[in-house]
């Protein structure tokens, strides 16, 4: 894991960011999202909160009925990730509802993480959807749901721009 020293852009003052972590799959469970389970174990280690967790189906009406009801919680919750359903199975529908539904999209996002994971899985790496940007005045992320995807995608990207990408969308308070 990274340490708040290797973060380019270093955040002087501790900021907690409630984060919601959302897995969109058709057969997990609690007791089987060991994707999930890292998420939350990542961000409470980096001394975030878990607002919301949940496992949905992957279905589009579930995804956008969750990100939208998301949005309406307090407090407030400032980050969102998903992981799951980024492929391009027929099942995978995750970024598609993500991608239609972003104010802003940060294109760079997933052009490093398949840069990153080429590095991992080679050429596999194309088929990775992964996407991030910002609903509303929410931050969010989307990973594939492989247990590697996600430890790439928060300890490389995630973590580290964080609080910085929280606080540029207004929503730390």
């Amino acid at each position: 894991m990274l340490d708040r020293h290797s973060q380019p852009h270093q955040d002087l003052i501790p900021v907690i960011i409630n984060c919601a972590v959302i897995t969109v799959s058709d057969t997990r469970t609690p007791a089987t999202d060991s994707s999930g389970e890292l998420i939350q174990a990542v961000l409470k280690a980096a001394g975030h909160t878990i607002g919301r967790y949940r496992i949905i189906p992957d279905e589009p009406t579930l995804i956008g009925a969750e990100l939208e009801a998301i949005v309406g919680i307090v407090p407030v919750i400032q980050a969102i990730v998903f992981n799951g359903g980024t492929g391009i199975s027929p099942r995978d529908t995750t970024y598609d509802v993500i991608a239609n539904a972003l104010t802003k999209t940060l294109p760079g996002f997933g052009e490093i993480f398949r840069f990153l994971s080429y590095q991992d899985i080679g050429s596999r790496a194309i088929a990775s959807r992964a996407i991030a940007g910002t609903y509303q005045h929410t931050i969010v992320f989307s990973l594939p749901g492989s247990k590697g995807a996600v430890q790439l995608g928060m300890e490389k990207l995630i973590l580290p721009e964080l609080i910085h990408l929280v606080t540029q969308i207004g929503t730390n308070n």
